[in-house]
């Protein structure tokens, strides 16, 4: 039986752990996997523009023996040219797994109901389960541990926010969402990472104030206020922010040695000050490269078979 990924929830606890086991072999010898995926293709559905979410992909796939093939926007128009179900019954008869990034979180879900091939969530308006499991790599890549950690997210409870929800509730680690009046993190959302946490023994809260979100944080991430698709909300948004962005000032409210994180892109003086994102506490860019890694241990889960 095929399996998905388009949620964090789609994973077990002992799923995300063996996930996380894999990414640290195939990190310390990417030629033992070399041949892995030999002979298998992965076809990239994008529409929405990408730097890491594709390049992430398309080499994770070649350094597994593998091949893919990137579909832009204006390719396949999907559910205009072609209807969703279509494309993922003819897909399914050419390619061995699917990644889609895509606006609408309903896309995902009717992709993977109609294709007979795994389907991986690039991106949707509602989850990125692909960023959240190589953030959380990172943290305990960096941090050695992650059950009792305290996660502080500061800005718009958006996609990356919820998926940010999920795992750390999953795996024990205690998230403090910091969001202005208005842009919290979705009511079922919340729901839903609250009864995974009482489980996790995590806590799950939030706040109005970015400064009461951060207090006592082992890290504080961060992404930008208005998402793809959101670009007519960017003046408002920036106002409504006002307060939340990650500073020097905010940063000191924190532990001492708290990692900081972002997703990217960046709005360097927005969301978060230029200081902040080069100092010695930011792991951004080993976040943006443990994307491939923790990829790679998910297409092989998926597609090596």
């Amino acid at each position: 039986m095929k399996k998905d990924l388009l949620t964090i929830n789609d994973l077990t606890v002992k799923e995300i752990q063996e996930l996380f086991s894999l990414t640290d072999k195939l990190k310390k010898n990417k030629a033992k996997f070399g041949k892995t995926l030999f002979g298998k293709t992965l076809v990239l559905i994008f529409q929405k523009p990408s730097n890491r979410t594709r390049v992430s992909f398309e080499v994770g796939m070649f350094q597994l023996g593998g091949n893919s093939l990137y579909l832009a926007p204006n390719e396949i128009n999907l559910g205009i040219r072609e209807s969703i179900a279509d494309v993922a019954r003819t897909l399914s008869r050419y390619v061995d797994g699917i990644v889609i990034r895509t606006f609408e979180h309903k896309n995902c879900l009717e992709l993977a109901k109609e294709a007979t091939v795994p389907v991986i969530n690039g991106l949707s308006d509602f989850s990125h389960p692909c960023q959240a499991l190589a953030d959380l790599y990172t943290v305990k890549e960096k941090l050695k541990v992650l059950k009792g950690l305290t996660l502080a997210y500061v800005g718009d409870g958006n996609n990356v926010c919820n998926s940010l929800l999920f795992i750390c509730a999953k795996l024990g680690v205690n998230m403090n969402v910091g969001c202005p009046k208005g842009y919290e993190p979705d009511a079922a959302v919340l729901k839903d990472a609250k009864a995974a946490a009482e489980a996790s023994g995590a806590g799950i809260n939030l706040f109005n104030d970015a400064f009461s979100a951060v207090k006592a944080a082992d890290v504080i991430y961060t992404d930008v206020w208005a998402s793809m698709g959101q670009e007519d909300e960017a003046a408002k948004r920036k106002e409504a922010f006002r307060g939340f962005q990650v500073n020097k000032n905010l940063v000191e409210s924190a532990k001492a040695n708290v990692l900081i994180m972002h997703c990217l892109p960046a709005h360097r003086g927005e969301e978060i000050t230029d200081d902040v994102l080069n100092s010695q506490n930011a792991v951004i860019f080993d976040e943006a490269e443990n994307r491939m890694h923790v990829q790679k241990a998910v297409l092989i889960k998926l597609l090596g078979r």
